[in-house]
């Protein structure tokens, strides 16, 4: 009966230090992808900045400001496109990990790698962004107004109701004309305290 138990009791330690050691594991995952979506952050707002001088100014007395980091790719008929960023509310000093997924149907080939900038003008659109509930929809303008307050961020497009939107291509060339649907959220693993 001690052995049974000396060995149950063996078997329950070694139980414990394996969850230790994959908890441990899982956290060291966890800081590393925010490290890297944090540096992916910083080299996006730098090219914005190189390629649009008044952008800075921009973000820095914004609401809030999001970056993504996209690949997409686009085969004939079907496209698709993935990513992930951070938003950063400048009032509340919050920060949000966000992902992207975009479906596309049109005509297109090609694969690109492209950061978006969002310029979030609000704590409505702000709440809206880091929910997932706006649908995002493109333009073709160099700038936008939001058509409520009457302001315009230079270089940018509005996406959405007190949200416009910088895109940066970083590689890749593609060359497309389709319908797209986009959805950004919350990123709940890189979320959690």
């Amino acid at each position: 009966m001690k052995k049974w138990l000396t060995l149950l009791m063996a078997a329950l330690m070694v139980c414990l230090m394996t969850s230790t050691v994959f908890a441990a594991t899982s956290q060291e995952k966890i800081a590393k992808e925010r490290a890297q979506i944090e540096s992916l952050q910083e080299k996006a707002l730098q090219n914005l900045y190189a390629k649009v001088p008044s952008a800075e100014n921009v973000i820095k007395n914004c609401y809030a400001y999001a970056t993504l980091s996209n690949t997409g790719i686009k085969l004939g008929l079907l496209g698709d496109a993935h990513g992930r960023g951070l938003a950063v509310n400048n009032t509340t000093g919050e920060k949000i990990y966000m992902r992207m997924k975009e479906m596309g149907i049109g005509i297109g080939l090609g694969v690109k790698e492209y950061d978006l900038i969002f310029v979030i003008s609000t704590e409505r659109a702000w709440n809206s962004f880091i929910s997932g509930d706006i649908k995002f929809a493109s333009s073709a303008e160099a700038s936008a107004s939001d058509g409520q307050a009457g302001g315009a961020v230079e270089g940018a497009s509005l996406a959405a109701n007190g949200i416009w939107v910088y895109q940066m291509t970083k590689k890749g060339l593609a060359l497309d004309a389709s319908i797209k649907g986009t959805k950004i959220y919350p990123y709940k693993k890189l979320n959690q305290q």
